[in-house]
């Protein structure tokens, strides 16, 4: 029989981190917003809780990379908002903040809801924000703790597949 490990999105017991970008702080407060509704609805206490804020989209994954290594949260949410421009700038930082946030994810094993809008303008960040596409701060938080609760579940609790005879061989 197949072992069928699936993620939950009760997150009492947990202790979350959310880094949020100051960095076009119109539209990252609306994503703090959601990702606290989100945390309430899904049974994680205010005092479980750590918000961190740093400049902008870029130093999410340093801040991540040391509160990882830290061992004191169970999962992390970055939020951010990146807006194209007229230059390249834009995917440089798209791309090293994605790049850098999956990086720390993989080296410390540890769930990160990635919740960075990469939008071609306002209008459009505003609308996952809170707006008629819904909160991307929200859905990074049940993303966290699903894969929280997966992590949870392969450390300590997943049964092993039975080897059979033939697997030995």
């Amino acid at each position: 029989m197949a072992v069928d490990v699936s993620g939950s999105l009760d997150g009492s017991g947990l202790r979350v981190g959310v880094i949020v970008a100051q960095f076009n702080e119109t539209v990252t407060a609306r994503l703090l917003d959601g990702a606290r509704e989100a945390l309430r609805h899904h049974g994680v206490p205010e005092d479980a809780v750590s918000i961190v804020h740093v400049p902008g989209s870029l130093e999410l994954p340093q801040a991540a990379q040391r509160m990882a290594r830290s061992g004191r949260w169970d999962a992390l949410v970055a939020l951010g908002c990146v807006i194209r421009g007229e230059t390249a700038h834009f995917e440089l930082v798209a791309a090293e903040t994605a790049r850098g946030i999956a990086a720390v994810a993989r080296e410390h094993g540890i769930a990160i809801g990635f919740g960075v809008l990469t939008t071609e303008d306002t209008a459009q960040a505003m609308a996952r924000s809170g707006g008629a596409r819904g909160n991307r701060g929200a859905d990074a938080v049940e993303a966290a703790l699903k894969m929280a609760s997966v992590n949870r579940q392969l450390d300590e609790d997943a049964p092993l597949p039975q080897q059979t005879t033939e697997d030995r061989s």
